[in-house]
């Protein structure tokens, strides 16, 4: 708080400096002024201006921080976040009255009295331990106590639900990146087949050199096909709030990919694969693909990239109903056993380093799911994977 104030005097054009500002510290510590804004304005000026000719400044920068706040229930209301208090008031509860939160009994209780009370419920609520909602000890809803309940929206903060729903908004990749990107290239180079194929757009030096001295000197131009990297490619990008720590990796490799691959086709997807993916991230709900789609239209010389963490709860992949943004009516490991079935090389880079991969089962479900070629998104690993791919 101090350290705004003290900025913003000198931005003023107060020439105080870090002492006057320690003295003031050292004041309040004392107990000089306690609780007063009043007190407060006469002991900051006294310390922090040393000539009068600087009171009108001070006292434009005093108000300017301190505007509209009179009392000391103003001052904690302006400083204080929301989120700070309500969890400081969770802290308080004690342990019988978090024994009072007590599950409903499973999965399949909880959906079904989630969906009856969705019926009851005509109006928005906050608190409460019934309705759907935020706060409160319900077990629907979010920012309050939910064990084993139904998280709705917000963020979750006792990591104790055993069903989420939740609408996130997303972006979409830049593939402008050029910084950093080179190492990644060289790794793609494993993943190479050079063919000249299509039209004639490329100038044949050799052929026209030959062809011109044959002529006596007569221009003879030769073009041939452009000579490009044949190598087909789908790649599948987790946009989850778990893969927000490793976007600009994954835009690096992106943007690797894109430079690297002309016949290159990619899709996003949250969390898990189930029975559509999409290309916008704006537009998803209106504009997606269906997975089936996807087997049929490309061959099964296409080689398929999924890029995620592979980090969610193990039933977002073993159960109907897993994902948590929508209903799935086949379980995310159905979908990912018929793109392994259709394409001949499938593999899957983790941006999480190799050494926990262990420590989270749905990691360990998604790379016995894919035979093992699951691979870090580090050099080693890109050159390990290029490498399976390529056989």
């Amino acid at each position: 708080m101090l350290i705004n104030l003290f900025q913003t005097v000198r931005s003023s054009g107060v020439p105080c400096t870090l002492r006057e500002l320690l003295d003031l510290l050292g004041a309040l510590e004392n107990q000089l002024v306690y609780a007063n804004i009043d007190d407060f304005y006469y002991l900051s000026r006294a310390i922090l201006v040393k000539d009068e000719k600087h009171y009108d400044k001070f006292d434009k920068a005093f108000d300017i921080y301190f505007k509209g706040i009179e009392k000391l229930e103003d001052v904690f209301q302006a400083l204080i976040p929301e989120d700070w208090l309500r969890k400081a008031f969770e802290k308080e509860l004690d342990p019988e009255e978090l024994k009072k939160i007590k599950s409903l009994g499973g999965l399949d209780k909880l959906l079904e009295e989630f969906k009856k009370r969705l019926e009851e419920q005509k109006e928005r609520h906050e608190g409460g331990n019934k309705w759907v909602g935020t706060n409160g000890t319900s077990p629907f809803g979010h920012g309050g106590q939910n064990p084993e309940g139904i998280r709705v929206g917000g963020e979750g903060g006792q990591k104790s639900a055993v069903k989420v729903w939740e609408q996130r908004q997303y972006s979409n990749l830049d593939d402008s990146i050029i910084i950093g990107i080179r190492d990644i290239k060289m790794a793609l180079r494993r993943l190479r087949k050079f063919a000249r194929q299509g039209n004639n757009l490329e100038l044949d030096m050799d052929s026209t050199i030959k062809s011109t001295a044959k002529n006596a000197g007569y221009l003879d131009i030769h073009m041939v096909p452009e000579r490009s990297n044949t190598v087909k490619v789908i790649v599948l990008f987790d946009v989850g709030g778990s893969m927000d720590p490793y976007i600009k990796l994954c835009e690096e490799l992106f943007s690797a990919i894109k430079t690297e691959f002309k016949h290159l086709e990619y899709y996003y997807f949250h969390n898990c694969i189930y029975e559509s993916v999409w290309k916008d991230n704006l537009r998803r709900s209106q504009e997606r693909f269906l997975v089936q789609d996807l087997i049929n239209k490309y061959s099964s010389d296409y080689k398929v990239i999924v890029v995620g963490d592979a980090t969610m709860a193990p039933y977002e992949i073993t159960n109907p109903g897993g994902s948590i943004e929508h209903w799935n009516e086949e379980a995310g490991h159905v979908w990912i056993k018929r793109l392994s079935d259709h394409f001949d090389n499938i593999a899957w880079l983790n941006p999480v380093p190799d050494d926990h991969w262990d420590y989270t089962s749905s990691v360990c479900i998604l790379r016995d799911l894919f035979d093992n070629r699951m691979y870090p998104l580090t050099l080693k690993g890109l050159e390990e994977g290029m490498a399976e791919l390529s056989k």
